[in-house]
Parts: structure tokens; sequence; C-alpha cells
């Protein structure tokens, strides 16, 4: 599933191509009986209230919002999608494969979300509310703005004394944007295992998550996301952050921490894997 540094790179592509666009016409394939009467776009009946209010509308801008691409329009209505496990976007890719909804823009160009699992959501509210509508007032701070302190960090992780960290730092009502690759890689930058109690961390390994967590996603961004799985950016390309992992997905292999000598070991944490060093990660409980 695409995470932060995946669609903040997804939001940036968008802003270079498709801002200032505006869209002629939408067309999408996603139908199923499972969501009538919800509002998505997989019920036909809500695609045409999301059709009335897209066509011929401009677009402002993007922005994310946790795991959410915020498309905002000129008529005052906010487009939210969330890519979940197999979606992304992409620009004048003609024939792109599992293209489940089309943008045709004023340019002659078209803007497709790929989904091939067909698990995304897209749903349009007016932008005055959006921050406050269903899809989003659940979501926790963001955690790469200026103002988001190590103070803020610990108090939004207590919440959950008793979590398992690798499972609170995954909570979206907590801290927004991180999962399953990213969880891994700042517990291994962190030194702390993925089963330790949340109350038990000492104050070092808080200050070191916190620092973790701004480095890693920060770096995740600048290698244009992780593309281990199907996220590709703008142009269908490959994010490169799978080739830096130091503890996801990486189940046998020598811990590369600088005089470790470990192991990357993998476990289940709820119904979620997760991958840490058998030495240099210590449990706290």
């Amino acid at each position: 599933m695409p995470e932060l540094p995946e669609v903040e790179t997804t939001v940036q592509g968008l802003n270079k191509t498709v801002k200032g666009r505006r869209i002629k016409e939408v067309e999408t394939s996603y139908n199923s009986a499972y969501h009538k009467g919800k509002d998505n776009i997989k019920d036909p009946k809500f695609f045409k209230h999301f059709k009335s209010l897209v066509e011929g509308a401009t677009i402002l801008k993007a922005q994310r919002r946790a795991k959410n691409v915020l498309i905002h329009l000129s008529n005052g209505y906010t487009i939210i999608t969330h890519m979940k496990m197999t979606g992304h976007f992409v620009y004048d890719r003609p024939e792109y494969p599992f293209a489940r909804m089309s943008f045709k823009l004023d340019n002659g160009k078209v803007l497709s979300l790929s989904d091939m699992r067909k698990f995304a959501k897209v749903t349009i509210v007016e932008t005055k509310d959006v921050e406050k509508c269903l899809h989003l007032e659940h979501l926790g701070p963001e955690p790469l703005t200026s103002d988001f302190k190590l103070i803020n960090f610990k108090t939004q992780l207590l919440k959950r004394p008793k979590g398992k960290i690798k499972t609170v730092l995954m909570d979206q009502t907590l801290v927004a944007g991180i999962g399953n690759i990213y969880s891994d890689e700042i517990l291994w930058r962190a030194d702390v295992h993925p089963l330790s109690t949340t109350s038990k961390i000492p104050e070092k390994n808080f200050k070191a998550m916190f620092k973790a967590m701004k480095e890693v996603l920060k770096k995740g961004i600048d290698l244009g996301g992780d593309s281990m799985s199907d996220y590709r950016n703008i142009e269908g390309e490959r994010g490169k952050f799978q080739d830096h992992h130091r503890a996801y997905r990486r189940t046998g292999k020598p811990c590369t921490k600088k005089g470790c000598g470990g192991t990357i070991r993998r476990l289940v944490v709820g119904t979620r894997s997760a991958h840490f060093c058998d030495k240099h990660q210590k449990l706290y409980e």
C-alpha cells in the first residue's frame, strides 16, 4: 500500500503535470454492487454525481493528507483518492494496464488511475469541508510538518501505552502516513524491537524513533517512493527506496548496521509482517 512518501511523490507529480488543466471528461470501469449507496465512484449512482461535478472544472492543485491524494477543483470541490494496495496515478500513458478511471484533459492528455486489485477509493466533497469529512476527520497529525515535535510524537504514541510499537506507529489516528515498510525501517534505525510495549520504551529510543521517522520519510520522498510492490510514479516509473531497505523484506539476510552481526528476522504483529534485527533491536516490555 502506498505510504506517505509514495503519496507525496504522486502529489508532486500531479502538480507538475495536471495543475491548471481543465477536465473535459471522466470515465470509470469501477462498478460494484457491494458499494451501492456508498459515497465513492464504485457505486454507479454516485459516479454520475461525481461526473457532474468534475467535468468542466479546472484542477487548482494536488495535496496530500496522510495516505490520501486530494485534488482541489475550481468549483469548490475536492476529489479524495486513497490508492489502497495497488493504485497509482499515471499521466499521458495510453493503454496503461489496469486503468480504472481516466480524466480527459483540455490539452488532449489523459490522467489515469491504475488499480490492479480494484481496492482504491475515489470520492468527492466540498473543499471547505475536506478536513472534517468522514474520510479524513479521524487522521492524526502529519509527521513532517515543522510544528510536529518530539513532544507531539511521544504524546500521540502514548495514547496506546500498552500497544506494540509496530502497530502503534501504523495507527493512522495517532500519526498520519506511516505503514508497514517505513515502520520497519524506523524501528531498525531506532534499535527498537517491533513487539516492544509503547510505554516501556526508554526516552532515548523515543528520540531515536522521532529522528528516524523524519529521516526515513524524507529519504523515501527523495528517492521517489518504494516500488517493491505495485507503486509507480506519475510517469509509470519505479521509485528507488526499495534499494535502500535495511529491514523490510530482508528476512534471513545479515544486518547492515555497523558492528552488529545480527540477522533480519520476520514475525507477525497483529495481521502485519514485521522485519527486524535479532541483535541490535531491543525488546522493551
